[in-house]
């Protein structure tokens, strides 16, 4: 009888709150890991499609210069870049458990960028130009409203 009320109490506390978010927060951090450990791999095969790429234009005809066009291998640098950013975010994550708004931005102010260094303007139309823009635009200020909050406040 002992044992089946010790049972019940164990019952009732694990459905309280303080259990609960608890549990909550064990979960949160074992998705921002396996969430961590899917970047690596992201960032690892993104690392060797860029140096198979180099590789690939080096080594052929003619030797030394870049057959194809520069921007190419620029995006794919950012790619790299972006993922190493979003990994940042995750790990940042996983050690305050808060999610930085700033290194969100510049994550996102990358990502545009990227876009528009491999952008082709022969296929893109006036209003996804306008559109880019105004994903700038609205970063650049997020960004800035952001950067001048956490100094003032430091």
């Amino acid at each position: 009888m002992k044992r089946l009320q010790k049972l019940f109490k164990q019952t009732r506390n694990a459905g309280s709150n303080e259990n609960f978010l608890t549990s909550l927060h064990r979960l949160e951090g074992l998705v921002a890991k396996v969430l961590s450990l899917a970047m690596v791999i992201v960032i690892l095969v993104a690392l060797y499609d860029l140096t198979a790429f180099l590789a690939q234009e080096l080594f052929s005809e003619p030797y030394g210069f870049f057959t194809t066009a520069l921007i190419e291998i620029f995006g794919l640098f950012l790619n790299v870049l972006i993922a190493l950013e979003i990994l940042e975010n995750i790990t940042a994550y996983l050690k305050r458990h808060v999610i930085q708004v700033e290194l969100v931005l510049a994550t996102s102010l990358i990502a545009v960028a990227r876009k528009i260094i491999i952008l082709d303007l022969e296929k893109t139309t006036g209003l996804q130009l306008v559109g880019l823009a105004i994903a700038i635009f609205a970063l650049s200020i997020s960004y800035w409203v952001v950067r001048r909050t956490t100094r003032s406040s430091a």
